[in-house]
């Protein structure tokens, strides 16, 4: 028992010393998100066509919410009370982009995003997944009243994608999951570039400069090295208010207060390694047999395990403890309530073959064949031209699963929708009710073919970092 147990130390202590233990940590998450995202939208889909249940299930979203105090209610729109599925759609979801923002700024200054050489293939297979997907879509809807949803087949789901990926196990090389990952993150910049240049209605002028002016004292805390994680949060809540009542979507303001988070830490690593060394070198052997019983702590070991307890809060930077501490919020709360919420659609009095006509019908080819088009080709033209290198142990049947299940587009697509069509009266209900059924079938058909196509092409062993890549070579 003993020795397996010191198995487990050691092949623990060697995973975080692997040199893409944070990209294994955040794939791990983002992986298992998916798998409550994939409850939640079955469960939405059930509710919503039980009869008696589904008047419930609807009423509830339309429920007025308040945070008073006094005559003033924070959960607001211009006078007016948000609705529960207003206060998903523009409160938690701010959350959600203020997680993104995060992950964007880690990716910049020291992840995928930090070298251009490392980063330029995912960053051109998004463009492509991007552009093509909606000039499939407009040439599908030109000239029709739901023209103005082009930009809902341009997302990449992240948590679901990885999700599918997560099915397959070791086989799917690291490579071929971290490039998925970072497609996914310069996509979620595509869209939020989109949602703040066209889904932006009257703007309150005086509004945007109050959250500037609050903006620019974030940005003046993170100069002065100011790392109280409550000094960004609650000024950042103010900002996101003044931009949910200024016209410009309040989720905006959860990216840009995000890249205000400062991303050093007090203490550098050598200095945190040097108290920890002079806190520890306080116990001495002599105080072995009573630490070994359960025992209250004297005052002085106290104050030297305060001392390490200090220092490791000062070493990490408050983006990476704010990015850590909120991603299981997001992943296992936000986003599955979000699903849960938007992704309900009455299937009952749908007529079956609107899914090949239409709304629908231009979102699943943007979707399933835009999405697989665009980044193939331009992954496979950046590789030709010797811009960037393929993926480690990866060859183009592998990329071309991973393209395919870049056509899952759940969460960012479902927000982008009732961003197009929400509060367009009875029509726009039935265009997003439509877009609904289209970008659920797009995503599962992606998500399948995908899921089909790497269990045919991938290995049909582990794969590591560490592998020798004519193991790739054979299945070329």
């Amino acid at each position: 028992m003993a020795s397996s147990e010191n198995r487990y130390d050691r092949s623990s202590e060697t995973d975080q010393l692997h040199p893409f233990y944070a990209a294994r940590q955040a794939l791990r998450r983002h992986a298992t998100g998916g798998n409550v995202l994939i409850l939640a939208t079955v469960a939405a889909l059930v509710v919503a066509n039980i009869p008696g249940i589904n008047d419930l299930y609807s009423d509830f979203w339309n429920q007025e919410v308040y945070l008073q105090v006094g005559d003033f209610n924070v959960l607001s729109h211009g006078g007016h009370p948000m609705t529960m599925l207003q206060f998903i759609n523009d409160a938690m979801m701010a959350v959600f982009f203020f997680s993104i923002g995060l992950e964007i700024k880690r990716e910049v200054l020291v992840g995928e995003l930090s070298s251009f050489k490392q980063a330029l293939l995912p960053i051109m297979g998004a463009i492509g997944g991007m552009v093509v997907p909606v000039l499939i879509y407009y040439a599908l809807s030109s000239g029709t009243d739901y023209v103005g949803g082009a930009a809902i087949p341009m997302a990449t789901d992240i948590a679901f994608s990885l999700g599918v990926l997560a099915m397959l196990g070791s086989r799917v090389p690291l490579s071929l999951k971290i490039f998925l990952t970072t497609l996914a993150v310069v996509d979620d910049i595509g869209g939020i570039v989109v949602i703040a240049a066209f889904y932006s209605t009257h703007i309150e002028a005086m509004f945007l400069l109050y959250a500037a002016l609050l903006l620019g004292l974030l940005l003046l805390g993170s100069w002065m090295r100011i790392k109280s994680k409550i000094f960004y949060l609650v000024i950042g809540g103010v900002v996101w208010f003044l931009f949910l009542n200024s016209g410009v979507h309040p989720t905006i303001a959860g990216v840009l207060v995000a890249f205000c988070v400062p991303a050093t830490p007090v203490f550098a690593p050598k200095k945190y390694v040097k108290i920890i060394r002079r806190a520890i070198s306080n116990f001495n052997q002599d105080d072995d047999e009573t630490l070994n019983r359960r025992t209250i702590l004297d005052k002085n070991q106290m104050d030297w395990l305060k001392q390490i307890e200090s220092a490791s809060d000062k070493v990490i930077s408050p983006l990476q403890e704010l990015e850590d501490s909120i991603h299981p919020i997001v992943n296992n709360l936000i986003v599955p309530l979000f699903a849960f919420a938007n992704a309900g659609i009455f299937l009952l009095d749908i007529d079956p073959l609107s899914v090949v006509e239409g709304i629908s019908l231009a979102i699943i080819c943007g979707l399933v064949i835009g999405k697989f088009v665009g980044i193939l080709c331009l992954s496979w033209l950046t590789v030709k031209l010797r811009l960037a290198p393929m993926p480690d142990h990866a060859n183009w049947k592998m990329m071309s699963a991973i393209a395919m299940l870049g056509g899952i587009g759940f969460t960012v697509s479902l927000f982008i929708a009732n961003l197009s069509f929400a509060g367009m009266g009875a029509h726009g209900q039935d265009l997003l009710d439509h877009s609904k059924l289209g970008i659920v079938v797009g995503s599962l058909l992606s998500g399948v073919l995908g899921f089909i196509l790497l269990k045919k092409f991938l290995p049909k062993h582990s794969v590591d970092d560490d592998s020798d890549s004519s193991v790739i070579d054979s299945a070329r």
